[in-house]
């Protein structure tokens, strides 16, 4: 356990009413979106500025104390898990949008701003912030530059990476530095890019200038029902081969239509096997023609229903359906495992029938939702684990994922790797790849304090049992407790 005098020193650095030491209190922070995975930690820091994060890093540094940085905790890899003995700095109180700039085009945030609160703030000067994550209304911007994380739209606009200018970072040592430019570019190595995406290991953003673009001219939404994943497969690939991009096209399959409309009623069917959403912006006159293209292979491919969103509400309707759907699953399971990972799109018709193959070999339903359009897959893996069912869900989760690795693919697009799948990583990387990520992480990190044990393989993390926790029999028993 940590002692007095790394306590005492945190409250110096940010004042004792923002470390929290009370054990209730510290199982708030003991998982992030990946609840099988948890840890309470030694201690949770509150700070209420970039000062304050530097001052409690610096205290981590000096007694060298493992920490891990916090947003809203919505992840879904374990990147946020606590560390033993550790220190949790939580960004949830810097949470300010610093400055609006309509002229250039671009906004100051703090790292704990929700996503869609960039565009709410920019929205009065007809701007807005591009990647929308389905959780953009809770999840935040310093979380989506640790994990690069994209949406819905990011097929024609891209992810975080292509909108983050610059940004204030703390180092592992409390050392305060300045990462990109004005236009995103600086001089030497792009530390920018390195930084986005690395998960929370190379140190702590708490300042960021994002792009904003101008609002669409036009927006024209559809909703088509298919007879087959493979047939709205198919047209994915003829849109993209017509040279059409697509704000963003959505797929669902039956398991994930039937939860999403009974969370939210957004008007899908029921019984359709597969369903598009597919979103054109632009000019009105490019829209028009290129809507009418899609309408077209729509239709070629055996398109059952074509509902096309005559308004703005209706346009919401829909995308509610869409972004509700994994929070949604939960009406149809008791249980279930979000995975990520990324194939070629020509390859989706493949990859989700040796899903379905994988699923039924396991006893086990998946539902599939995914951003269609660049191959990036969410398979909802759903079990009981009253019935004994986990361990076969986890094994047929981590299977997905290094499938998609197998047909060319990734293994994540947008939620990481952090804890869930770090001993997958040597299925993608050589030895030699993953020693280069490691030298990398140790130049920013030597003392390999920030957000340990995330990301790159280890032998303690990848030579114990993975997955949720498991009671030990004497805390089934009641004879202990755990903390």
């Amino acid at each position: 356990m940590l002692n007095a005098a790394v306590r005492d020193a945190l409250a110096s650095a940010v004042g004792a009413r923002n470390v929290l030491s009370d054990p209730v209190q510290l199982r708030s922070y003991e998982c992030d979106g990946l609840t099988g995975f948890r840890q309470v930690p030694a201690f949770v820091v509150l700070p209420l500025d970039t000062e304050s994060v530097a001052a409690a890093v610096r205290v981590c540094h000096e007694h060298g104390v493992p920490f891990v940085a916090r947003g809203a905790g919505t992840g879904l890899s374990g990147g946020a898990m606590p560390v033993a003995d550790g220190v949790v700095i939580s960004l949830q109180r810097l949470r300010r949008v610093l400055e609006v700039d309509a002229v250039d085009r671009r906004a100051v945030v703090q790292p704990g701003v929700t996503n869609l609160d960039i565009t709410k703030a920019a929205a009065p000067q007809g701007l807005y912030y591009a990647p929308d994550p389905s959780s953009q209304q809770v999840c935040t911007i310093g979380g989506n530059v640790a994990e690069n994380s994209g949406g819905a739209h990011c097929l024609k606009y891209g992810f975080t990476t292509n909108h983050v200018l610059s940004m204030t970072a703390v180092l592992p040592d409390g050392e305060v530095v300045t990462l990109g430019g004005d236009t995103g570019d600086q001089l030497g190595p792009d530390l920018r890019g390195v930084f986005i995406g690395s998960e929370g290991t190379l140190g702590i953003v708490c300042e960021i200038t994002v792009r904003l673009l101008r609002v669409p001219e036009t927006v024209r939404t559809l909703l088509a029902d298919f007879p087959s994943v493979r047939a709205a497969g198919e047209v994915v690939s003829d849109i993209v081969a017509a040279g059409i991009v697509p704000a963003a096209v959505e797929m669902m399959d039956n398991l994930a239509i039937q939860a999403a409309e009974k969370a939210v009623g957004a008007g899908y069917t029921l019984d359709t096997p597969a369903a598009l959403v597919v979103e054109l912006d632009g000019p009105a006159a490019e829209c028009g023609s290129q809507f009418e293209q899609v309408k077209a292979i729509c239709d070629r491919h055996g398109c059952t229903r074509l509902h096309i969103a005559g308004d703005a509400g209706e346009r919401a309707k829909i995308w509610m359906g869409r972004k509700a759907a994994f929070a949604a699953v939960g009406r149809i399971s008791p249980d279930y495992i979000v995975q990520d990972g990324v194939v070629p799109r020509t390859r989706l018709a493949e990859v989700l029938g040796r899903i379905e193959e994988m699923g039924q070999a396991a006893g086990l339903r998946v539902a599939n939702v995914f951003h269609a359009g660049d191959g990036n897959l969410h398979p909802l893996v759903l079990f009981d684990e009253d019935a004994g069912e986990l361990e076969r869900a986890e094994e047929l989760s981590k299977g997905i994922a290094e499938l998609c690795v197998e047909l060319g693919g990734s293994l994540s697009g947008e939620h990481g790797i952090g804890t869930d799948k770090a001993c997958s990583m040597p299925r993608m990387f050589g030895v030699d790849d993953l020693a280069t990520m490691d030298r990398v992480r140790s130049a920013f990190d030597p003392g390999k304090l920030c957000n340990p044990g995330k990301l790159l393989p280890t032998p303690r993390l990848c030579g114990e049992r993975p997955g949720r926790y498991r009671p030990h029999p004497l805390e089934e028993a009641g004879v202990i407790e755990r903390l």
